[in-house]
């Protein structure tokens, strides 16, 4: 129903910035909250930030100061402006949208963006 392309990821050094961006497209409704995860190798997935549709944001603890979630509701898209980035931050960095049709709700994945922090 939804299709996610995320951008932004890379290579950056601790203390360094980054901004990660999220396009939404295809079949839906309406977007009931965007966000984004990440996985770093050998861990669970793990919530990093969440917009609702109402502009509500909530962090994860590691990540808050750090870090701020924002979205272009006109344009269905998510972005993650990430700064004072730390090593622990490495990890694999997926888009997420909860969207729905009708009497619907799904939950959708884009394909992670890979976030290298150098130490």
């Amino acid at each position: 129903q939804v299709q996610l392309v995320e951008s932004g990821g890379g290579l950056v050094q601790a203390g360094g910035s980054l901004r990660l961006s999220c396009a939404a497209s295809g079949s839906f409704e309406s977007i009931t909250a965007m966000g984004w995860y990440r996985q770093a190798p050998g861990k669970e997935r793990e919530l990093v930030a969440r917009i609702t549709s109402g502009a509500n944001t909530n962090y994860a603890d590691s990540v808050k100061g750090r870090f701020t979630i924002s979205r272009d509701t006109a344009k269905n898209m998510v972005y993650l402006e990430m700064s004072s980035l730390k090593p622990e931050d490495t990890a694999v960095y997926y888009c997420n949208v909860v969207s729905s049709s009708g009497p619907y709700t799904y939950r959708s994945w884009g394909q992670g963006t890979q976030v290298t922090v150098s130490s």
